[in-house]
């Protein structure tokens, strides 16, 4: 593990220190947790992103041409 300085709001660092001692766990460990989910939910969104661009492109336009036609706008 490498040591970092992070400032936390008062509230957000009170909060913290009562869930670790509630659940006796560290602030870097629930700190990290809370980071690594986060990249996971960066890392899904990606990946949905990625697989996506494969997707053909349809004008605004004819989506909207299409949408009217079908009585949804």
């Amino acid at each position: 593990m490498r040591p970092i300085t992070v400032y936390l709001e008062d509230r957000l660092h009170r909060a913290l220190k009562v869930k670790a001692a509630t659940n006796d766990q560290s602030i870097s460990h629930l700190v990290n947790e809370a980071v690594r989910e986060s990249l996971r939910e960066d890392e899904i969104d990606l990946a949905i992103a990625r697989r996506r661009l494969r997707e053909p492109s349809i004008p605004f336009e004819r989506v909207v041409a299409d949408l009217k036609r079908k009585g949804r706008l």
